[in-house]
């Protein structure tokens, strides 16, 4: 009997290990069949099976097509059966796809974050006045609060003055202002104390589920 025994590392590779060697079995045995009715039929039977398997996505738009795009994708396109569905070509599924363009607004300051660059050409489109200088002192603050969370250390307001009138292009510009920003060991305090609660509040979430669960 040890002589019949079967390791994994010895075995051909499953195709799509989700559904167990036995369905690649049974792949591999309706491939083997000489007539078309023959494949037909067994190839039902498999797509009843893998259905089986999946019960609570039998009421998923487009599932019956799913399951039989892979019965052809675990016979390795072998399978020669007629499909009430077009059948995938090998190709278009290797074909490897576009690469992604990532948004790279200012890579020099990426711990700021592609939503400080967003509000500050927000605050460009404004026209002057109080509700514009306003939205650039909280952008101000929340530049230094991303800055903190970057560099956990003190930080002058006159760095992330110069910050902003690089990334506004000029446009936006607080070196001669008077207004201070948020005291950077005010920033810290909060950030460490909101942790703490935080941190407080999932370890009694999870004992009292311990407790529910003995």
């Amino acid at each position: 009997m040890i002589d019949h025994i079967e390791y994994n590392s010895e075995r051909e590779k499953l195709i799509i290990p989700e559904y167990g060697r036995h369905i690649q079995k049974m792949v591999d045995f309706a491939i083997s069949r000489e007539t078309k009715e023959e494949r037909n039929k067994v190839a039902n039977s498999i797509i009843a099976v893998m259905g089986n398997l999946n019960p609570h996505l039998r009421d998923v738009p487009d599932f019956q097509h799913k399951l039989w795009d892979q019965l052809f994708i675990i016979s390795d396109f072998k399978l020669e059966v007629d499909s009430p569905y077009p059948i995938p070509k090998k190709e278009e599924l290797q074909e490897r796809p576009e690469s992604l363009n990532y948004p790279q607004n200012f890579p020099k300051y990426r711990f700021y974050g592609n939503n400080i660059k967003r509000m500050i050409d927000v605050a460009n489109s404004w026209e002057e006045g109080d509700k514009k200088e306003a939205l650039v002192f909280t952008i101000a603050n929340h530049m230094k609060k991303c800055f903190l969370n970057w560099n956990k250390d003190t930080v002058e307001d006159d760095v992330i003055f110069n910050h902003l009138f690089e990334l506004s292009e000029g446009k936006l510009n607080l070196k001669d202002s008077e207004e201070k920003l948020l005291d950077s060991m005010t920033i810290l305090k909060n950030k460490k104390t909101y942790g703490q609660k935080k941190h407080q509040k999932n370890y009694k979430n999870n004992k009292g589920r311990a407790r529910k669960k003995y």
